[in-house]
């Protein structure tokens, strides 16, 4: 099948700030970060990984001007780094309008074998982490009172059994039913949640936590014959996150052909 076309931007999200977290490299994060910026939106992008975030800032501040591209590590198991990450974004561009939560940690083993830190490990990114982003984007939107948007990156994997992934489905069906609840509450104050649940976006990180072999089957799987270039996930992020889903909440979007 012929490879996809990338969309230029179109001014979806012009005059908005957004955070979006684990937003340094490759994969869906770094995708959507700039996504954004080509839509018109200013970013504050966290990551855990200190150095390769600094990096990505000082590359998106060079194509698209440093006055809308700002950085701060975080962490999104450590409650003080992802206050301080949501204080940094709303000094910085003097608001806020937009969360990704972007964060997740998976892994591969069965159950019999998984020890309880690897349990432990991928649900408190995966799940703990959105949960303590999303306490953070809706305190935060609530107080300034104008709306806003936050979108979650579960996974199809939180519909359907997989081998070797109970923790990382565990944590991805956490998120699905996080986005449904926050989006309630949220509603009273006129904040959209709603989640994407991809399937299959490749980037290098993914293949140095999978094997091959999984993922010639995973991709054998997809009706295109291909997995999901990361640009395309995030162009259904900025469709949530823009005016074009004003009547969605609490929807979990699959960008997949096999969501069930």
């Amino acid at each position: 099948m012929n490879a996809p076309q990338y969309i230029p931007g179109h001014g979806l999200l012009a005059g908005r700030t957004a955070v979006i977290t684990a937003a340094a490299g490759a994969g869906i994060g770094g995708a959507t970060a700039r996504r954004f910026l080509e839509e018109g939106a200013r970013i504050a992008i966290g990551d855990a990984h200190a150095r390769r975030l600094k990096e990505t800032e000082q590359t998106l501040a060079g194509e698209f001007g440093a006055a809308n591209v700002t950085s701060l590590p975080c962490d999104v198991t450590d409650e003080t780094q992802v206050q301080a990450l949501f204080a940094h974004a709303e000094q910085a561009h003097g608001g806020l309008d937009i969360v990704v939560n972007n964060a997740g940690l998976g892994g591969t083993a069965e159950l019999t074998e998984m020890t309880d830190a690897q349990w432990s490990t991928v649900l408190d990114v995966t799940l703990n982490g959105t949960f303590r982003c999303t306490r953070a984007a809706l305190r935060s939107l609530k107080s300034a009172g104008r709306g806003g948007v936050v979108v979650n990156n579960a996974s199809v994997v939180g519909w359907r059994a997989q081998t070797g992934q109970a923790h990382y489905a565990a944590a991805k069906a956490g998120v699905m039913a996080l986005t449904r609840c926050a989006a309630v509450e949220a509603a009273a104050y006129g904040v959209r949640v709603n989640a994407v649940a991809p399937s299959l976006a490749m980037h290098p990180h993914l293949v140095k936590v999978t094997s091959a072999g999984l993922l010639d089957e995973l991709t054998r799987k997809e009706a295109f014959g291909r997995y999901a270039e990361p640009w395309e996930i995030a162009n259904v992020i900025v469709f949530l996150a823009s005016g074009y889903s004003s009547y969605m909440t609490g929807e979990v979007v699959p960008v997949s052909s096999q969501h069930a």
